[in-house]
């Protein structure tokens, strides 16, 4: 199956996207269906690190834990679930426009289904995630430019 894409311009550094947008503690704030995050092992932002995500599905609260497999600031990242049924492989690349003052981050999914995850994953999860990732990006604009719920311009700009 092919790959998941979506794209969005946001008028911010990517600095700052890349540094908000890689911090698993924000997950909840711009992505719909998380509902959770904590370390699980290695530290959060550096390769290696994993992160449980507690992710909600229908009525049902799923976990999985996240491996950051690759991170190149403020450009690239790229995690890739470990665990579970259904393991979600993520990568993300802010591409500066306008002399670095605007960015251009291009999301790009794709799962494995293990176990019963092989039936999900065409049935429901890739249709679920197409639809989600279009908001989670509008939802992430919005943030950061400034016009997001409880988060002003400077939110994740720390990192």
């Amino acid at each position: 199956m092919s790959r998941i894409n979506a794209s969005v311009d946001i008028s911010r550094r990517p600095e700052d996207v890349f540094a908000y947008v890689t911090d698993p503690a924000h997950l909840p704030e711009w992505q719909e269906s998380a509902v959770a995050v904590r370390p699980t092992a290695g530290a959060p932002g550096t390769v290696g690190g994993q992160v449980a995500v507690t992710r909600r599905m229908g009525r049902r609260d799923l976990d999985t834990t996240m491996e950051l497999t690759q991170l190149d600031p403020p450009r690239t990242w790229h995690v890739h679930g470990v665990d579970g049924p259904v393991r979600a492989d993520a990568q993300g690349t802010i591409e500066p426009l306008d002399g670095g003052e605007r960015s251009r981050l291009t999301l790009s999914l794709d799962f494995e289904g293990h176990g019963a995850g092989r039936a999900l994953v065409p049935l429901v999860v890739r249709p679920h995630a197409r639809r989600e990732l279009v908001r989670d990006e509008r939802r992430l604009k919005a943030i950061l430019e400034g016009s997001g719920a409880g988060a002003g311009p400077g939110a994740g700009a720390a990192g």
